[in-house]
C-alpha cells in the first residue's frame, strides 16, 4: 500500500511543479495529469515524481492536519520508549 500525502504547488513551469509538503520542496512532472494544475493548487505524487491527482484544498488540509497529528503521536511514542517508561 502506498500513502501519498497532498503537496502544495508554489509553482507550474514547463509541465513540471515546483511542490511542499512538510517543509520539503520537490519537483514533479505534471505528464499524468488531465485537469490543469496552477500556483495553490493540492497534488498528490506517486513514487517516481509524477502528481497524478489534484486534491481539492479542503480535503488537501484535513489530510495533512491528520498526517500532522499521526506523526507528532509517532514521535511522543519514540520518545516514550526511549525514557524506559
Amino acid at each position: 500500500m502506498c500513502l501519498a500525502a497532498p503537496s502544495l504547488v508554489l509553482e507550474v513551469r514547463d509541465g513540471m511543479a515546483l511542490t511542499e509538503c512538510f517543509g520539503e520542496r520537490r519537483q514533479v512532472s505534471l505528464l499524468l495529469l488531465d485537469d490543469e494544475v496552477a500556483p495553490g493548487d493540492y497534488v498528490l505524487i506517486q513514487a517516481g515524481g509524477f502528481a497524478f491527482e489534484r486534491v481539492e484544498p479542503e480535503r488537501a488540509k484535513e489530510a495533512l492536519a491528520l498526517m500532522a497529528q499521526l506523526m507528532a503521536q509517532g514521535e511522543d511514542a519514540r520518545h516514550w520508549g526511549e525514557s524506559g517508561a
